[in-house]
């Protein structure tokens, strides 16, 4: 198993678009492959013979029921998770030879103690830029995330939505070729993630970067994700795949979900996580 990965922040303690549709699967570079991912803690299997390609330039959403496995196979991609004592795992995870990866997690993890600034400066430091280019690349970053004049700000001086802007200046100041979130804006309120789904379009359009997310939020995976992969309940297997390579890349979160293609989308993502029986776990309604 090969992957390289960002260590977060603080405790870890560092942690840490496109303008085209995704090219077709056989013709674009793979910087990432998982083939057979089988993982278990102990005698209990959370994800058994997954297999995942991503695209350059893709934004795949995975989503599923709870315990599906979707963070675990984030780690494993990762390399945060390795075979040692009741863990096992089994199968290849290939990040392609060159790519970077960075990873951002729910909580932000960043340095209480350092300015917003300061704390976009350790991805940029991370990737071995020079000290003297730091603080303008930071500058720009924050700019870029809606954040221009906070940037001497304390993360305690910082709402939940701004201090994840930070968090995912942050991550883009160690320039990646792969991003991996688990949850980013699981823990804030409707506007402020709808504001930031916007802003990672934004990112996402303007860099190209490819990226994996991990979401609860079936609306958000239709969104955000050129793919929407769907995990069956544990053990986590790949269950369907949603295309939605014809969304526009200039897409905005409040009118898209409005829209007949997206309704009609989000009914047949929800009959199928019904089917999963995954509504019975999250409590979510049909929109």
């Amino acid at each position: 198993m090969r992957a390289t990965a960002v260590a977060q922040t603080a405790d870890r303690e560092r942690a840490a678009a496109p303008t085209q549709p995704a090219p077709p699967p056989d013709a674009a570079p793979r910087p990432l492959a998982v083939r057979g991912l089988t993982v278990r803690f102990g005698d209990l299997t959370v994800v058994e013979d997954l297999s995942l390609e991503v695209q350059a330039g893709e934004l795949v959403a995975l989503v599923g029921p709870s315990g599906c496995g979707k963070s675990t196979c984030l780690n494993a991609i990762s390399g945060l998770l390795r075979p040692g004592g009741d863990v096992a795992v089994d199968g290849e995870v290939t990040v392609a030879d060159g790519v970077r990866l960075a990873y951002a997690f729910q909580k932000d993890a960043l340095l209480p103690w350092s300015t917003a600034r300061r704390n976009v400066e350790v991805g940029a430091e991370l990737a071995g830029v020079p000290r003297a280019e730091r603080r303008a690349i930071a500058t720009e970053l924050l700019g870029q995330v809606g954040l221009k004049g906070f940037e001497g700000r304390y993360p305690h001086q910082l709402s939940g939505g701004m201090r994840q802007r930070v968090a995912l200046a942050r991550v883009l100041a160690y320039d990646p070729d792969l991003i991996l979130m688990d949850e980013p804006f699981g823990a804030l309120d409707a506007f402020i993630r709808m504001s930031l789904q916007n802003q990672l379009l934004d990112v996402w359009a303007r860099t190209r970067k490819t990226m994996v997310l991990v979401t609860h939020d079936l609306v958000e995976a239709l969104i955000l994700g050129t793919r929407v992969v769907v995990l069956s309940p544990s053990p986590g297997r790949v269950h369907a795949v949603v295309d939605n390579r014809e969304w526009p890349e200039d897409r905005r979160a409040e009118t898209l979900r409005s829209t007949p293609e997206f309704l009609e989308k989000y009914r047949k993502l929800w009959e199928t996580m019904i089917e999963l029986g995954a509504a019975q776990q999250t409590g979510e309604e049909p929109r």
